[in-house]
C-alpha cells in the first residue's frame, strides 16, 4: 500500500498568527527659514498662517529675523504664529529641513549640516557643475519645487507663479504707458470712444492665458500667437471669451506688431527660448509701444531684449520701450509668498504624516519627481546630462 502524501505539512495546517500592517509613526519636522539673499529676491517660503497651521500640528519653525520683511510679515507675526526667531544665520542652516525661495550660494551651502533635507527652486540655467558637487559631499538630500507634480501631471509651483507673472505683466505695461513713465500716455480700458489698446501675445501658456485674461478684463483687443493648435483651442476654452488665435506667421505676426501698442513674450523653449521677433519687426512697431519680455530668465524671445533690474527696469530702442526683469513675481512679494505657502504647507504636513521625506518618497510619484538629489546621490538625468555627471535611478534607491 503506496503512502498518502498530502500538499501540506501538519504544522502549516495549524492556525497562524495574523500579520498586520505596522502603522507609521508621524514624524516631526524642524523647519528652518533663511533669509534670502539672493539678488532681489523678497518673497518667503511660509507665511505667518502656514507657520500658524505647522506648529499647531507640533512640528518647529526657525525663521532668521526678518526672512518676510518685503512680503510685509513681521517677526512679532512669525513669533505670534509660533515660530521660532533668530538673528543667527548659521543656527537656521543648521535646521534638519531647509525651506528657501532660491538656491543656496556656496557661502550658504557651507552652513549646511551634513544629511540635511533642502527644498529650494533649482534654477537649472543658473548652476554650476561645482554646486552639485557639494551637495553631493554633504550627503543632501534635495527637491526642487518647480519639478514637484500634481496627480494631473501640472507643476503647481510653476503654474502659480506663472499665474501672477502673466497677471502682473498687463499691469506693468498699464503702468509704463502711463504718463508718469516715459509712455506715450494711453489707459487700458474699454472708454466709450476711444479706440481700445492692442495687444499681442506671444505664447498660449499659463503666463499667456493670463495676460490674456487680465487684458481682456480691461477692455484691451487681445490677440495670440503660438505654434501648438491644441495650446490656442486650450486658451479660448479656458477664458470663455473669443479672441484673435493665430499660429506663429511671419506675415500675420508682423502685421500685428504693426499696430499693437503692447507686445507681452511668454514663450518657452526646452533650453533657450525661441527668437520669434526679431530687430527688424521691433522696428516696425509704434513709437512708444511697450514690450514685456516674460520669457527673458530663458533668453527671451524677442532679439532686442536684454536683462533688467527691478531698480532699472525699462530701456527704450527703436523707440519701444522694453521690460525685461527675469524675476517678476518677486515685485509682488506678498501676493507671491502666500502663493508659493500654499503649495509648500500641504506638502510638508504630508511628510510629516507619512513618517518622514523618505516613506513620502516611496508611495507619493509626484513628490519624487521633484528629487535631484538623495543622500548625496544625483537622481535627475536632465542635470547629469546637461554637467556630465553620474546619476542613479530613485527607485532602485528607494525601493
Amino acid at each position: 500500500m503506496t503512502k498518502q502524501t498530502y500538499p501540506f505539512t501538519r504544522e502549516q495546517l495549524l492556525p497562524q498568527e495574523e500579520t498586520l500592517e505596522i502603522s507609521k509613526n508621524k514624524g516631526d519636522l524642524f523647519i528652518g527659514i533663511p533669509k534670502e539673499t539672493s539678488y532681489q529676491e523678497k518673497r518667503v517660503c511660509l507665511t505667518p498662517d502656514a507657520v500658524a497651521a505647522i506648529t499647531a500640528h507640533g512640528h518647529r519653525v526657525m525663521i532668521e529675523s526678518d526672512a518676510g520683511k518685503f512680503a510685509r510679515f513681521s517677526d512679532k507675526d512669525y513669533s505670534d504664529a509660533g515660530a521660532e526667531i533668530t538673528k543667527d544665520t548659521k543656527k537656521v542652516f543648521s535646521c534638519p529641513t531647509i525651506l528657501k525661495i532660491e538656491p543656496p550660494s556656496f557661502e550658504e551651502l557651507e552652513m549646511i549640516n551634513p544629511q540635511t533635507i533642502l527644498i529650494s527652486a533649482l534654477q537649472l540655467k543658473t548652476q554650476c557643475k561645482e554646486y552639485f558637487q557639494k551637495l553631493a559631499t554633504k550627503r543632501i538630500t534635495a527637491l526642487a519645487f518647480e519639478f514637484i507634480q500634481d496627480p494631473d501631471g501640472t507643476y503647481p509651483a510653476v503654474r502659480a507663479l506663472s499665474e501672477i507673472a502673466g497677471t502682473a505683466s498687463v499691469l506693468i505695461a498699464s503702468e509704463i504707458m502711463s504718463n508718469n513713465a516715459q509712455g506715450n500716455g494711453l489707459m487700458f480700458g474699454n472708454i466709450s470712444g476711444v479706440p481700445p489698446v492692442e495687444v499681442v501675445i506671444l505664447g498660449a501658456g499659463t503666463v499667456g492665458e493670463f495676460a490674456a485674461r487680465s487684458a481682456i478684463g480691461l477692455g484691451a483687443n487681445v490677440k495670440v500667437f503660438d505654434s501648438s493648435l491644441t495650446k490656442l483651442r486650450n486658451i479660448q476654452t479656458n477664458i470663455g471669451h473669443t479672441l484673435y488665435t493665430s499660429t506663429i506667421q511671419p506675415k500675420n505676426l508682423s502685421k500685428s506688431l504693426k499696430r499693437c501698442d503692447v507686445l507681452i513674450g511668454a514663450v518657452r523653449g526646452k533650453n533657450r527660448s525661441p527668437v520669434l521677433v526679431t530687430d527688424d519687426m521691433v522696428q516696425t512697431m509704434k513709437k512708444g509701444a511697450v514690450i514685456i519680455d516674460v520669457s527673458i530668465d530663458m533668453g527671451g524671445c524677442i532679439e532686442t531684449s536684454e536683462i533688467t533690474t527691478h531698480d532699472k527696469p525699462i530701456f527704450t530702442k527703436h523707440g519701444v520701450i522694453h521690460y525685461c526683469v527675469p524675476n517678476i513675481p518677486s515685485r509682488y512679494a506678498k501676493t507671491s509668498s502666500v502663493s508659493i505657502s500654499n503649495i509648500f504647507t500641504p506638502y510638508l504636513l504630508h511628510i510629516a504624516e507619512e513618517g518622514g521625506l523618505e516613506n513620502t518618497l516611496r508611495f507619493d510619484k509626484g513628490l519624487r519627481n521633484g528629487l535631484y538629489f538623495y543622500h548625496g546621490i544625483l537622481t535627475n538625468k536632465s542635470i547629469a546630462d546637461w554637467f556630465d555627471l553620474s546619476y542613479r535611478d530613485i527607485n532602485l534607491l528607494i525601493f
